[in-house]
């Protein structure tokens, strides 16, 4: 029998999310189709930001909207009291439709061409560089009054080698030798306030790290500051806060996690002088990840080498198993109380080995026109998503309590043509 949790229910054998039958979304809506909880995205913001702010009072969180950028989810995150990481302009114009104001975005691209840092500070919109080569180019489109980093405190971790964002190889962020090379820069020029950002990994499960991770941070302002006389207006630690998706992993206790970097925050800060920043926190994943789950039928089984079981979704629908081995918990649907008695491959229609959600996993006894249901696709699932192989994306559906409605329509055969234009002389 599968074991679940919230949001989801075993109701008599049928998998049910938010207080809906999955097996009548998929009828309503088809599949594949990404469903997802809202009050499971507000109980996991409220629970981050009392971890942090019943020990530190200025604290805040920002959306990583990259995670999931479904303006119906932000607007939920928005009346939570979100703010929002933007990582490129087209974020900032979602986050603006969805209501956000500018002051409530922290704008952290990484390689900004010319044109992208101009639209950010034309929209004033708090910048934060990841390199001491950008400020001069920044500077051509006029004079902020305000301006942050991105530090790489050389070390990082994530739950795998391609979530690692600091670090030698690690593409992002200023190292700690150039830190004070580029706020020294950017006082000489102008400058009034500043912040200190970090962003080190992605889906980090170890409680410990985050204190580290902190103390590095703080370490590098402490000696910023020190040696320049500014004051920072916020340390942004990133986000990085791991949910579990293997069975064998462990939640994290974001309770213990809140208190020890509130506590090595408020020690740093007396230590170095720094007041009382603004401590800035930017999940993605901790919020949206077990909020949703994606549906897909089976439509054909093969036995070969191996058993496959093909459904309807790919590696278009849901791309981190293909590109990182990651593992989603796989139910059957509409029988979830059927002991596991089975290896199978769990596959998709998309013309490529790749293509496989699981390989060699003990499942139930799968039959065609069953409903499978992969967990924990809230974050960077359907925001991976392509047309490749010519396939429309799939649907989005949003249940709070009982109910449920569309929130992104399935594309259709004219979306893969969409903004194509033939020349006259092929016509």
């Amino acid at each position: 029998m599968a074991k679940i949790k919230i949001p989801l229910e075993n109701r008599n054998g049928i998998l049910h999310i938010g207080n809906c039958n999955t097996i009548d979304l998929a009828k309503e809506y088809d599949t594949p189709l990404y469903v997802y909880d809202e009050n499971r995205i507000r109980d996991n913001f409220r629970r981050l930001h009392k971890a942090f702010s019943s020990n530190y009072k200025k604290f805040r969180l920002y959306y990583a909207i990259k995670a999931n950028n479904n303006p119906a989810l932000l607007k939920i995150l928005k009346s939570e009291g979100s703010g929002v990481d933007v990582s490129g302009p087209a974020e900032i114009y979602l986050a603006k439709k969805a209501g956000f104001s500018t002051e409530n975005m922290l704008y952290s691209g990484v390689y900004h061409r010319d044109d992208e840092l101009k639209y950010a500070l034309e929209n004033n919109v708090p910048i934060n560089l990841e390199d001491v080569s950008q400020i001069e180019r920044l500077f051509k489109f006029g004079k902020p009054k305000f301006l942050s980093f991105r530090i790489n405190p050389g070390i990082g971790k994530g739950s795998f080698k391609g979530n690692v964002y600091a670090g030698k190889d690690a593409k992002f962020g200023i190292i700690e030798r150039d830190a004070i090379k580029a706020y020294e820069k950017a006082k000489n020029l102008g400058v009034e306030s500043f912040g200190i950002h970090m962003m080190t990994g992605s889906c980090v499960l170890d409680e410990n790290y985050f204190v580290e991770i902190t103390g590095k941070l703080m370490d590098i302002a402490g000696a910023i500051a020190k040696k320049l006389n500014i004051k920072f207006e916020f340390v942004d630690i990133g986000g990085g806060f791991g949910v579990p998706y293997a069975p064998d992993e462990k939640e994290l206790d974001i309770d213990l996690i809140g208190k020890n970097v509130c506590e090595k925050f408020k020690e740093k800060i007396k230590e170095y002088d720094l007041g009382e920043p603004i401590l800035l926190a930017e999940p993605g994943r901790y919020l949206v990840c077990d909020s949703a789950i994606l549906l897909t039928k089976v439509h054909s089984i093969k036995n070969g080498y191996k058993k496959f079981i093909g459904v309807d979704a790919g590696m278009n629908t849901l791309i981190r198993p293909m590109i990182y081995g990651a593992y989603h918990e796989i139910l059957v649907a509409n029988n979830l109380d059927a002991e596991p008695e089975e290896k199978v491959n769990i596959v998709g229609p998309v013309c490529e080995n790749t293509d496989q959600f699981a390989k060699d996993r003990l499942m139930p006894k799968i039959a065609e026109n069953d409903l499978l249901a992969i967990l924990n696709v809230g974050a960077y699932g359907f925001g991976m998503s392509s047309q490749y192989n010519n396939r429309p994306r799939a649907a989005e559906v949003l249940i709070n309590d009982g109910k449920h409605e569309l929130i992104r329509q399935r594309e259709n055969f004219d979306d893969l043509i969409k903004g194509v234009k033939i020349p006259e002389r092929l016509k």
